[in-house]
């Protein structure tokens, strides 16, 4: 067996999985979630001044909604601070959902970030948490960072998983749909670097864009379509055919703005058919975003 191989089975041996785990080989589920200002008590004063402490009916209400999807691998946005990432996999643990490796990703913004969840080992980490460019003459930061791991599924299968939290629709200075598109740039080059240095890598990339795919945000995260880059939109729906993915109460709007985007190597392996946005009864009173998910199906092989 190869080194790679016994590290797995070493990593593998010490989880403690869920009784209702899937067989990986029959298929395994993704989903990326916006929870919604997942913060408490010890975040006294957040940056913005929107965030309050997550009650316990809205707590519960989003683990019941993570216990329908029952996902292998789970992509969160807005999470509070690391406490409040400790009581978030707690929850989640006593309800069976239980993810023994995970992400937190310590970027620029002080009150929410993106975190990740496994069932399976993270056996490599490339998050980046400082990510910087030039917008009017000024150094900016991309303040949510980008996160990206590799899962072992199988001895022989990785999942890479790139994750984003782009820039709110709150206005600034310089034009908040302007941050959107440079953010979406850097994350483009971080995608390009992947892809050149591994072109059949299985990447997803997952996360809430905070915009919809008619804005310069999308054509700079997808790329040239037929190219040997091109990350392609799964284009998720819900059992009526609906696709939105969030609700802006303000503006009284329902628009698609958290994305699954999958690499030339992992397309294949996804059920397109599955790609799902949660629809269940109280989804607001978890948060203002629906949950989107996908079945991947590995194919295993050695890689190089």
């Amino acid at each position: 067996m190869t080194r790679l191989g016994l590290s797995f089975l070493a990593a593998f041996a010490t989880l403690t999985l869920p009784a209702a785990e899937r067989d990986p080989a029959k298929g395994i589920v993704f989903c990326a979630y916006n929870v919604r200002n997942y913060v408490g008590d010890d975040q006294v004063a957040p940056a913005d001044q929107r965030a309050k402490p997550k009650s316990d009916a809205e707590k519960q209400r989003l683990v019941e909604i993570l216990s329908e999807v029952n996902p292998d691998i789970l992509g969160v946005s807005e999470m509070g601070s690391e406490k409040m990432f400790a009581d978030f996999k707690e929850r989640l643990a006593k309800a069976g959902l239980v993810y023994p490796q995970s992400e937190y990703l310590q970027a620029g913004d002080p009150d929410r970030h993106v975190v990740l969840l496994s069932r399976f080992p993270i056996v490599d980490r490339h998050s980046e948490k400082r990510v910087l460019f030039t917008l009017d003459g000024q150094e900016t930061e991309m303040k949510r960072g980008i996160l990206d791991v590799t899962i072992q599924v199988t001895p022989n299968y990785q999942l890479r998983c790139v994750g984003v939290h782009l820039k709110s629709k709150l206005p600034t200075p310089s034009g908040e749909g302007l941050l959107r598109r440079h953010e979406a740039a850097k994350l483009r080059e971080h995608l390009d670097a992947v892809l050149k240095e591994t072109p059949e890598a299985n990447v997803i990339c997952y996360g809430d864009c905070n915009d919809t795919k008619d804005q310069p945000m999308f054509a700079e995260i997808t790329g040239v379509k037929g190219s040997p880059g091109f990350m392609a939109d799964l284009g998720a729906k819900d059992a009526l055919g609906d696709r939105w993915t969030h609700y802006w109460k303000l503006a009284d709007q329902y628009s698609r703005i958290d994305y699954l985007f999958v690499s030339p190597g992992l397309s294949p392996e996804v059920k397109r058919e599955s790609a799902s946005v949660f629809r269940g009864p109280d989804w607001y009173e978890a948060s203002d975003h629906r949950p989107v998910y996908v079945t991947i199906v590995p194919q295993e092989k050695e890689r190089r």
